[in-house]
């Protein structure tokens, strides 16, 4: 996240941060650096269903 973090200040293009996301709490905490997450492990080996993140993303508490 420190290095996603500092690339952004760099670049003029959204950062997608892509692996390492395990629960619903990596997937917020990505979302306060990131512009975008790849979610594909997750969702292959069954750690989360779309419905959860779906259900739970509306409770992100997203830094400005």
């Amino acid at each position: 996240l420190d290095l996603l973090s500092q690339i952004k200040q760099f670049v003029n293009v959204p950062v997608i941060a892509s692996g390492g996301a395990g629960s619903i709490d990596h997937i917020n905490e990505v979302f306060n650096v990131a512009d975008a997450a790849l979610l594909a492990s997750t969702l292959h080996y069954n750690l989360l269903t779309i419905q959860q993140i779906k259900s739970d993303i509306t409770s992100f508490k997203i830094r400005d």
